[in-house]
Parts: C-alpha cells; sequence; structure tokens
C-alpha cells in the first residue's frame, strides 16, 4: 500500500560525502515523522536522524555535526546528508516514516524501506 525506496548509497573513502534519499508512494493522505535508522554488522539497529512534519531534527549524538536530514513534503521525499564519513559509518540506512492512508486513516503505521548499503573504507 506505501513503499519507501533509498538510493545514494555506496562506497565512499573516510572524510567523503553522501546523500541518501528516500521516497514515500502510495495511498498517502499524510506523513507524520520521517528518519534514518542504520545497522552495522553485528550490532542492533539504531536511530540516526528524525525529522517531524513541522520540521523538528534530531541526531544520534554520534553523527550530530556531520548529518543533515531534510524533508521535501511535496515529493514525500526525506533526505540524509553525510559529510566527513568515517568507517564506523557502514551499514545499511534504512528509512521511516510514520503515514495515514486512504484505507488507514485513523492512526499512523509504521513503514520501512528495504535499505541502502553505506561503506566507508580506504
Amino acid at each position: 500500500q506505501v513503499q519507501l525506496v533509498e538510493s545514494g548509497g555506496g562506497l565512499v573513502q573516510p572524510g567523503g560525502s553522501l546523500r541518501l534519499s528516500c521516497v514515500a508512494s502510495g495511498s498517502i493522505v499524510s506523513i507524520n515523522h520521517m528518519g534514518w535508522y542504520r545497522q552495522a554488522p553485528g550490532k542492533e539497529r539504531e536511530l540516526v536522524a528524525r525529522i517531524t512534519s513541522g520540521g523538528s531534527t534530531n541526531y544520534a549524538d554520534s553523527v550530530q555535526g556531520r548529518f543533515t536530514i531534510s524533508r521535501d513534503n511535496a515529493k514525500n521525499t526525506v533526505y540524509l546528508q553525510m559529510n566527513n564519513l568515517k568507517p564506523e559509518d557502514t551499514a545499511v540506512y534504512s528509512c521511516n516514516t510514520g503515514v495515514k492512508t486512504i484505507t488507514v486513516s485513523h492512526t499512523y503505521l509504521e513503514v520501512w524501506g528495504q535499505g541502502t548499503l553505506v561503506t566507508v573504507s580506504a
């Protein structure tokens, strides 16, 4: 019913930059929060950054000052600009959002993307 499709992952050298994008599509009535999570091998999934419908943001301490989350409501898209990447940023990055749909409009459903791999290595 609702799909999230991420793009922009890849291999980058330490100190480099990447920009991730996530587009939400389907029978969407409204979108609440949008966010990025990541999961490194052998570790639990963690919140990277989150942005509310009003534009308020919060970041994991480990990425504060290096990553910037933004959203384009007209395009149902959330971005994650990642600068000064470090090897420890290597992980699968997944997009998450809360949406109301045509068939489920009384509450926000949590939807996840399939993830995109970011590898930071020399």
